[in-house]
């Protein structure tokens, strides 16, 4: 007989690394067993996969990045327990089928940036650094953000910072960024920040940045296209009572877990069958996102915006 783990540690496994967040309530959403097979999709600093693997006897846990720092991160974990997958998440069901391993018992994903990510100048995610505007996940992919602000069209442009910033003027951003690249193109944080420092809110300098920086990073990623492929497979690769567990920090990632819980899609109604039986993968086990104790934001404050999701997977 199995046990299953609904308490584990709450102190957080901090690393310089990353420190993970709402560590101990992704655990207790995942149903831990120790002879499970379970999936870490945002390896990032290992701070969730450490705690999951330390849990697994006879189990196994797959874990997927792409960033090649999070790769080298992944080397401390390596024995027969752990597999690291360097891969996009949205290549979950074909990268588990090739290792034979579904159907899984419990997948997690949180959504955010890694601390390492932020905190390492030349990647270009930080607002508090200079540095080339790069933003890529993985640096073998194609398009930076510098890339971006510099070919897209303004009315991209426009697109990009209104919907995935959520910039409040986001067509004079637009403009601003078109106007400041005839004259050179836009390569470094520094070239940017002073290209629309003009039309930045004051006092909220710092918010507004994080916004344009959120939207370029979206774009360059292709986050949001990502997410939603990934989600769509978990009902493929997990088991019938099979646990999902989504970590999001922003209200477009945590829109698109809420639908696809909620109604097996990410936009419309959900579908019925004939006799006018719901059809959906997964059935939520909170109704409301769970957040961070304040505890937890007082130590971290990364932990603010973070918003978990737990489902369970249908019969």
């Amino acid at each position: 007989m199995t046990t299953t783990i609904s308490t584990p540690d709450p102190r957080p496994n901090d690393t310089a690394y990353h420190r993970p967040v709402m560590l101990a309530e992704c655990l207790t959403g995942l149903a831990l067993r120790p002879d499970g097979c379970y999936v870490d999709v945002t390896f990032g600093g290992g701070g969730h996969s450490a705690r999951i693997l330390s849990q697994l006897t006879a189990g196994h846990l797959y874990s997927f990045d792409q960033d090649a720092a999070a790769e080298a991160q992944a080397a401390a974990l390596a024995g027969p327990n752990f597999t690291f997958i360097r891969a996009n998440f949205s290549e979950l069901e074909a990268e588990l089928q090739r290792r034979n391993a579904p159907p899984v018992d419990g997948l997690l994903a949180d959504l955010g940036v890694s601390s390492y990510q932020f905190d390492t100048a030349e990647r270009g995610f930080s607002t508090r650094f200079d540095g080339p505007l790069d933003m890529r996940m993985d640096a073998r992919a194609g398009q930076t953000a510098a890339d971006v602000l510099n070919d897209y069209r303004e009315a991209d442009l426009h697109r990009i910072f209104g919907m995935y910033g959520e910039v409040t003027n986001a067509r004079t951003l637009a403009a601003t960024v078109v106007a400041a690249r005839r004259s050179r193109p836009l390569a470094t944080i520094a070239e940017l920040k002073t290209a629309i420092q003009a039309i930045m809110p004051r006092g909220k300098e710092n918010k507004y940045l994080a916004q344009v920086f959120q939207a370029l990073r979206i774009e360059v990623n292709k986050e949001m296209e990502a997410l939603q492929e990934m989600l769509t497979q978990t009902a493929a690769v997990l088991r019938p009572g099979g646990r999902l567990v989504v970590l999001s920090y922003h209200s477009l990632e945590d829109r698109l877990a809420k639908n696809y819980i909620a109604k097996g899609k990410f936009f419309g109604e959900v579908e019925k069958d004939f006799f006018g039986n719901e059809t959906k993968p997964f059935a939520a086990l909170n109704r409301r996102p769970d957040t961070a104790s304040l505890e937890e934001t007082a130590a971290n404050p990364r932990a603010r915006s973070a918003k978990l999701r737990v489902a369970v997977k249908n019969a």
